[in-house]
Formats: C-alpha cells, sequence, structure tokens
C-alpha cells in the first residue's frame, strides 16, 4: 500500500509542476485533463501526507524515550505517543477506503426513473412520495433537479416520473437507489382498515456525454404527438411531444414535459443514451455481480430492496439489514443515514474483495 501510496504522490507533484506550466495553460483542454487527474489525486495525497506526518511523530516520540533521562520529558513523549498511535489505525483504514478503485461514474449527474409498480392507484401514489423523497434530497444537498417527463395519474401519483439531478457526486450517492421500493400502509381509498403491499421500481441511471456513446441516426425512429396532461398552452394544441425508438434495442423514450419539440427531443435522447449506457454497464457487471453475496452498488432493478413501513413508521433496507424509525424524515429526503450505510457495506466488500 505504501509503495502506491509513493508512486501516487509523485505523479501528484508531477502533475502539480504540469498545471502551473504556461505552455499547458495555453492548451485549455490539455490544462482541464491534467487539474481533473490533480484534482481526483489531492484527497489521497493529503491524507497520505497526514499518514506520514503521524509515522514520524511516533518514531521522533520513540527516540526521545529511549534517549532522554528528564522523567517530565519522558512523560510528555509517552502521552504524545500514545495518541499518535491511536491514529494509526483509522488513517490507514481511510487510506485503503480512498485507494480502492473509483466508479468512472460517480462525479456525474444522474437521471433517476421511477415508475409505479404493483398495486394500481396506491403504487403510483408511492411513486410520487418517492419523486417527492429525491427531490428534497436534491434540494438539501443544493444540487439542481429538472424534471424529464412525467405520466401523472391526476390525484397526486405517477406511473412513471423521470428526472435529471445536476451536482458534485450524486451518481455517487443515489446509485443504491436502483431496484424495487415496497410500501406497506393503509390506503386512504380503503374503508376496511386493512394494510395493503405495493411497489415501485427506481432506476438511477449515469448521465452521459457523447463521446461514452455513439447512436446511429439510422437506428431511431422519431415520432411526434401532441402533449396530454395538466397546464400550458401548448397542451393539445401543438405537436412537441417526441418519442424516440431505438429500433435495435427496441428501447422507447417519450418526453413530453417542455413546450419546445426541439427541447423535449434532446431531453428525449439524454434519456435514451443514459439507458443504452446502463445496458451496456449491466453486461459488463453481470458475472461481477452473480459472484457477489450483496446487491449493494450493482442496481439491479429486479431486487426488492427496501421496504417503507408506514404503521410502523420504519423504513428497512433489506441489502444490508438496517432499519430507522423515521419514516415520516426519510420521505422528506433525509436520508443520507441510509445512504451512508449502504457506501459503507459496499466499501468494506470492495476491500475484502481485495
Amino acid at each position: 500500500m505504501l509503495k502506491k501510496l509513493e508512486v501516487l504522490e509523485d505523479k501528484y507533484k508531477d502533475l502539480t509542476d504540469k498545471i502551473s506550466d504556461p505552455e499547458v495553460i495555453n492548451n485549455q483542454q490539455t490544462w482541464q485533463k491534467y487539474m481533473k487527474e490533480h484534482s481526483d489525486l489531492e484527497v489521497i495525497v493529503m491524507k497520505y501526507r497526514e499518514y506520514k506526518e503521524v509515522v514520524e511523530n511516533i518514531e521522533f516520540s520513540k527516540d526521545i524515550l529511549k534517549e532522554e533521562s528528564d522523567e517530565e520529558l519522558r512523560e510528555l513523549a509517552k502521552m504524545e505517543l500514545s495518541e499518535l498511535e491511536d491514529k494509526v489505525d483509522p488513517l490507514e483504514a481511510e487510506l485503503k477506503i480512498l485507494l480502492l478503485p473509483k466508479d468512472p461514474n460517480d462525479d456525474k449527474n444522474v437521471i433517476v426513473e421511477v415508475r409505479g409498480g404493483a398495486g394500481g392507484d396506491e403504487a403510483a401514489l408511492f411513486a410520487g412520495d418517492l419523486f417527492r423523497m429525491y427531490s428534497r434530497y436534491a434540494e438539501r444537498r443544493r444540487w439542481k433537479m429538472e424534471l424529464l417527463s412525467a405520466s401523472d395519474t391526476g390525484v397526486g401519483g405517477y406511473k412513471e416520473v423521470s428526472f435529471l439531478i445536476k451536482g458534485q457526486g450524486a451518481y455517487s450517492r443515489l446509485k443504491y437507489e436502483s431496484g424495487v421500493h415496497r410500501v406497506q400502509r393503509i390506503p386512504s381509498t380503503e374503508s376496511g382498515g386493512r394494510i395493503h403491499t405495493s411497489t415501485a421500481t427506481v432506476a438511477v441511471l449515469p448521465e452521459v456525454q457523447d463521446v461514452e456513446i455513439t447512436i446511429n441516426p439510422n437506428d431511431l425512429r422519431i415520432d411526434v404527438f401532441r402533449s396530454s396532461g395538466n397546464g400550458g398552452q401548448s397542451v393539445n394544441t401543438t405537436d412537441s411531444a417526441v418519442r424516440i425508438t431505438h429500433i435495435p434495442t427496441g428501447e422507447v423514450v417519450s418526453c413530453q414535459d417542455g413546450k419546445s419539440q426541439l427541447k423535449n427531443k434532446e431531453q428525449a435522447m439524454k434519456v435514451l443514451k443514459a439507458r443504452l449506457y446502463d445496458h451496456a454497464l449491466a453486461e459488463q457487471n453481470k458475472d461481477i455481480a452473480a459472484e457477489r453475496k450483496s446487491q449493494v452498488g450493482t442496481g439491479d432493478r429486479s431486487e426488492r430492496i427496501r421496504t417503507y413501513n408506514f404503521p410502523q413508521g420504519r423504513v428497512s433496507d433489506h441489502r444490508i439489514n438496517l432499519t430507522l424509525y423515521k419514516l415520516d424524515q426519510f420521505l422528506d429526503g433525509d436520508i443520507d443515514e441510509m445512504l451512508d450505510a449502504l457506501i459503507t457495506v459496499d466499501q468494506t466488500e470492495k476491500m475484502s474483495a481485495i
């Protein structure tokens, strides 16, 4: 581990020189590339330097205990040595986590798709609850959210809704949300007071750039139609809604939220690229996912990952066996405690695999 850290520190020093070189600065594309690498390395290099300083001070304190006869100085050295030794294991653990292979998508924006599953209107209402939960979470982290498309039920729920969340590290936090979410509660339409179980599915896709995936225009069928739904002067009056079909895969994306046909086409292409990229990633990760006992981090959308139990006010994640008794706060976007636990388990599994 230490050899690898030394190599990374040398690379960091080299990049520090390069980003200060006037010739490199004049080439903005190269300079931005080096700046990104430098920024990625900075956290681990700073932590490594902190670790080295602690180790050096431990050796210095030990030397004092060996060579110094003054009891007062020896006592101070003993106290400092004890404090420093307590720091070593936590710092080594942090460094091991920082050395884990980084998911190249972690810093990307995300496209989130929420669909009502089993349970009819109640499932659609639950999909609406999840949409609001992620909206509130984005607000809490000061991320920007942009609605891409929505098919509402008219009673506060959604058959399906997709939206873009823009923010540093959005994918690194939200990628664990892909899967089947289950709700247990008494629907407002239930006169007998019986608890019903409904589901909604969530897909979290990294937003991709044009350079990452190429789509042959001849593989697309693009249809325009009139928007339907609530509000807006363009609804039911102009052919602004867009439906794109990717013929080789049969993937279909519709977007009708914007008033502009061009804007809707642009948004639909974003979603299509993200879905095709996600399919490619799923194929690459299939063998890895099959070997893992836990589905944390694999984004398997067919798996039931979480239950929201209203009578008991709890939310339980089945992948890590964690239950939180704060359902109201959770649905209001206070989900960091759960996400932090998922990230910790995922990192632990990766370290064990290494």
